[in-house]
């Protein structure tokens, strides 16, 4: 090894993905498949229709429709390549290919985590303050939050990408994974990744500990507020205004600090890809329904969109 120069011998990884299970490999195939087409399409449509709908021009609509944007993004970082390498008889990925595919993948999932926090404070000033709620969250304000999110998820991922490039890989170069996560990349390196595991553990630290407490400080203040509500009426109307937003919140969280922590030594076990199958493929598909399905106003338009569209 030659100190002080980044010196990357291998050119390329090979992804193992799901391939010691040749005997499910088409069925694998299909379930990706499905998946991938059905988060696509749910995730757009909903973008569609909040930008068609003038009723859903608002802070809570602007945010959600950011987050299918993100989450768009965050499954075609992995997915397409997954795919494609069922079809391939060496499933490999290019050095430079694995550092950007880590790259959007990890810009994505630290600006959801920042959203998640800027979603919480619209319901905590839409339930304590209502009567000041259009003033507090202005589109400025939503524009800036949003773009504080993308930003602070872009400097947090690049941070590991400078990281992972300071890392030198002589061999061997096999991913027991289906993508290039940081894990993964630690494991295979020649060298001591002290500076890459100490600024994984800050940002894990930073974007989930730091959100999450955020989150939970919102909900507190909302919860309070709801129970100040006399009516019974008035009380469901109020938590049924934040339930979709802790669902989602939950799942983030739960199977994000799951997987993590279940691929701290790597990550390489079946069960662990599996279980990143839910992180990485569900999630993404599961929010839209999260916000949709007992969502009157998003039913209603729908039945709008529907209304214009026979009268064309």
């Amino acid at each position: 090894m030659i100190k002080g120069r980044n010196i990357t011998e291998i050119t390329q990884f090979i992804l193992l993905g799901f391939s010691d299970f040749p005997q499910i490999t088409a069925l694998l195939f299909v379930m990706f498949l499905i998946l991938y087409i059905a988060t696509l399409t749910w995730n757009l449509s909903l973008v569609v229709l909040i930008r068609m709908d003038f009723c859903l021009h608002t802070p809570m609509y602007f945010f959600l429709s950011n987050l299918s944007l993100i989450d768009i993004c965050y499954i075609t970082s992995t997915v397409p390549k997954m795919l494609s390498n069922f079809f391939q008889e060496k499933q490999t990925i290019s050095f430079v290919g694995c550092i950007v595919q880590y790259f959007v993948f990890s810009t994505m999932g630290l600006s959801e985590s920042c959203l998640m926090t800027a979603m919480a404070y619209d319901r905590y000033a839409a339930i304590c303050n209502p009567l000041l709620y259009s003033s507090i969250m202005s589109p400025s304000l939503c524009a800036r939050m949003v773009m504080g999110t993308y930003t602070a998820g872009l400097i947090g991922s690049l941070s590991q990408v400078c990281a992972l490039l300071q890392l030198h890989f002589c061999g061997p170069n096999v991913i027991r994974h289906f993508f290039c996560d940081m894990p993964q990349l630690l494991n295979l390196s020649c060298i001591d990744t002290l500076f890459a595991q100490v600024l994984l553990a800050i940002l894990t630290m930073f974007f989930g500990f730091s959100n999450a407490l955020a989150i939970m400080i919102s909900y507190g203040y909302i919860v309070l507020s709801i129970m100040k509500i006399t009516s019974a009426k008035g009380r469901s109307k109020a938590f049924n205004t934040c339930a979709s937003h802790l669902t989602a919140v939950s799942l983030f969280y739960t199977s994000s600090v799951f997987v993590y922590l279940s691929s701290s030594s790597g990550g390489s076990s079946s069960f662990d890809r599996f279980a990143s199958v839910f992180y990485t493929m569900m999630i993404p598909m599961l929010n839209p329904l999260v916000y949709s399905l007992r969502n009157k106003e998003i039913r209603d338009a729908v039945k709008r969109l529907q209304r214009k569209m026979r009268c064309y």
